[in-house]
C-alpha cells in the first residue's frame, strides 16, 4: 500500500510558500497530488487550466515535475471525494499563522469525520510565512515586484497581465 496525500489550494497565483509545502510534502508521501480546487467564496484571477499550467511549470523550475508529485484540479464534489478516489489517508496544508490554524481546524476534522482522512500542517519556511495569494494579486495589480514571492513562470504570467 503506498502513502498518498493531497495538497489542496486555489493557488491564484501559486507563491514560493507552497513550492516550499509542496517540496517539503513530497519527501514525506510515496505520492503527492497537488490538487487545485475550486473555492466559490473567493472570485479567481486565474482560470483553473491556467493555474494548472504554471504549478506544472513551476514545479519544472524546481526540477520536482516527473517524480511522485501528480498536478490535478477538482471543482465537483468534496476535497475527500477527490482523497477516496486517488487513496490519500492525509491533506496536507500550510499554515502561517495563528488565523491559518483557527480557519482550517474545523475542516481538518470534518474531513476526518468523512473519510478517515487526517490533515497534517506544516508550518512554512520563515522567508515565505508573510506571503499569500491575495497579497500576491494586490501587488502585482498596483503595479509592483512579485517576483520575491513567486516562482519566475508566475511572475511572467503576471507581468504579461497587468500589461
Amino acid at each position: 500500500m503506498s502513502n498518498v496525500a493531497v495538497v489542496p489550494g486555489s493557488f491564484d497565483p501559486i507563491t514560493l510558500g507552497h513550492i516550499d509545502v509542496i517540496e517539503r510534502a513530497a519527501t514525506l508521501f510515496d505520492e503527492l497530488h497537488v490538487v487545485v480546487v475550486h473555492n466559490p467564496d473567493k472570485h479567481a484571477l486565474i482560470p483553473i487550466a491556467h493555474r494548472v499550467a504554471l504549478i506544472e511549470k513551476s514545479l519544472d523550475e524546481r526540477g520536482l515535475r516527473g517524480s511522485n508529485i501528480v498536478i490535478n484540479s477538482w471543482s465537483v464534489g468534496l476535497l475527500v471525494d477527490y482523497c477516496t478516489d486517488v487513496g490519500a489517508s492525509a491533506i496536507v496544508k500550510g499554515i502561517r499563522s495563528q488565523v491559518d490554524v483557527a480557519y482550517e481546524t474545523p475542516m481538518a476534522i470534518v474531513n476526518r469525520n468523512l473519510a478517515g482522512v487526517e490533515t497534517i500542517f506544516l508550518l512554512p519556511d520563515p522567508a515565505h510565512a508573510h506571503v499569500s495569494s491575495s497579497l500576491v494579486r494586490q501587488v502585482s495589480a498596483l503595479g509592483g515586484d512579485v517576483a520575491p514571492y513567486v516562482p519566475r513562470a508566475v511572475a511572467e504570467f503576471l507581468d504579461h497581465t497587468t500589461d
